[in-house]
């Protein structure tokens, strides 16, 4: 999730062939040049490598798609407890062994669960690769699922969301709260923090069957990625991975989102809150179409940088705040790591004696900037933000970011080497198609809105 379960060890940011049994030639193209080799075991693991030679060091991930969107019904929170379990114990390791393992051999780890997929990492030392590969493919094969285990990690989650989200002024504003609001389809707007009774009731056969099933290495990809050989880490992957038997997975549900005609306006109150707070959330055009990536330049217009217009027209015209934010899977992750329906949010705190109305004029007008008057120098410098802030990705957080985005594109894409392709995608786009996605997916009938109300406890 979100929050970061394992207090020692590296938190991500968010911000991450087609015939089994052989593999493409590497890449090595696009402004990006990251080497990507892809391909399959009979087993369907997606193995995804990048060699990278400039620190001696290794890093490894594990991206199973399986997040909290498609959790089991009346088990909310299911598959973020399940994240949990997976530092329980394995065949060979016991019980927070592979915390131990990593961290030893002067490593780092962690995992996280979000939209469309729940993902554990480790970076350690280039000559420790055989040892993250053992380790993960130990942890695949069997986990130790046993009540002691569930029980324990059940009371972990439940306290994790009353820190978190019960006992925080604005706790889940906007990233947990707004999908509730603004989606239809309850697989897009459940709680996926979890709520309390959910938790409460899973069963150790769930957990059972939940592993078995979306834990099998067809429904995974494993990237690898550092100062390493090809040739040696096609060897270790089969050596661990290969003998992993294959499961039939289940049909993906319908996520499909149906088209908002109406705008929606909801009020929450909040005990701790100090402050009124208001996000406004717009549902985004289908990902990897043009309008996506023109959003992308749109999000670094309107809301990314003392540069943009909202923060331009809400901090420094008009004294509403003192910062104004947004994004497109906002708090999450990032435009790039998520394969269904999803919102654009701006969200802003600000003094009671300022209207929600007036801070929502802002919006319009800067909305209706974009479409009027966007220009090509508007548009360029949204160009360098957005590059700016892909290569800081593809280099920060020990390569991590990189994993992500290479995990992402094998399972929702089959095509890792996409990496190499984002720039000259938002480098298609036009101010016409700027005018064009605003008008379409900025209309007001096409957002909802979420007012935090401070409420004293009486």
């Amino acid at each position: 999730m979100k929050r970061n379960h394992l207090s020692k060890v590296l938190v991500a940011a968010g911000l991450p062939l087609l015939l089994i049994g052989w593999d493409k030639k590497p890449h090595k193209k696009g402004p990006a040049d990251v080497p990507v080799t892809y391909y399959k075991l009979k087993n369907g693991l997606k193995v995804v490598l990048s060699p990278d030679k400039t620190s001696p060091t290794i890093g490894v991930g594990v991206y199973y798609n399986i997040g909290f969107r498609i959790e089991p019904k009346n088990r909310t929170g299911f598959a973020h407890l399940f994240e949990h379990m997976m530092f329980q114990g394995s065949q060979n390791l016991g019980k927070m062994e592979f915390i131990q393992l990593v961290q030893k051999n002067g490593g780092v780890l962690n995992g996280s669960t979000r939209f469309d997929f729940t993902n554990y990492f480790e970076v350690m030392p280039a000559h420790k690769l055989e040892t993250a590969l053992w380790a993960e493919a130990d942890r695949m094969k069997g986990l130790k699922i046993v009540q002691e285990n569930l029980t324990n990690q059940q009371g972990v989650v439940k306290n994790e969301v009353k820190v978190n989200v019960l006992n925080q002024p604005y706790g889940g504003f906007p990233w947990l709260d707004m999908p509730q609001y603004a989606n239809e389809n309850w697989y897009n707007a459940h709680n996926f923090y979890g709520d309390l009774a959910d938790l409460d009731s899973a069963k150790l056969e769930d957990v059972q069957s939940f592993f078995k099933t979306f834990y099998s290495p067809g429904n995974a990809v494993l990237v690898v990625t550092g100062d390493f050989t090809v040739g040696d880490a096609k060897g270790w992957v089969e050596k661990y991975f290969a003998a992993i038997p294959a499961v039939e997975l289940p049909p993906k549900p319908d996520l499909k989102e149906p088209v908002q005609e109406k705008e929606k306006r909801f009020t929450k109150e909040d005990k701790l809150a100090k402050k009124p707070a208001l996000a406004v959330a717009y549902k985004m055009p289908e990902r990897n179409t043009p309008e996506y990536y023109a959003m992308g330049l749109i999000d670094q217009i309107l809301v990314q940088g003392q540069d943009s217009k909202l923060y331009n027209l809400l901090v420094q015209k008009k004294g509403y705040s003192n910062t104004v934010a947004g994004g497109i899977n906002i708090g999450l992750g990032n435009m790039y790591d998520y394969n269904g329906p999803m919102l654009w949010i701006s969200n802003i705190t600000y003094d009671s004696t300022i209207t929600s109305d007036s801070i929502l004029r802002q919006y319009d007008l800067a909305i209706d900037d974009i479409i009027k008057n966007v220009s090509a120098d508007d548009l360029q410098l949204a160009l360098v933000k957005i590059r700016s802030g892909l290569y800081d990705a593809l280099g920060g957080n020990f390569g991590i970011g990189k994993i992500n985005l290479l995990a992402c594109f094998a399972l929702f894409d089959d095509n890792p080497a996409r990496i190499n392709t984002l720039e000259a995608e938002f480098k298609k786009v036009t101010p016409d198609l700027i005018r064009k996605t605003a008008r379409e997916y900025l209309r007001p009938t096409n957002r909802t809105i979420l007012i935090i109300e401070p409420k004293a406890p009486k």
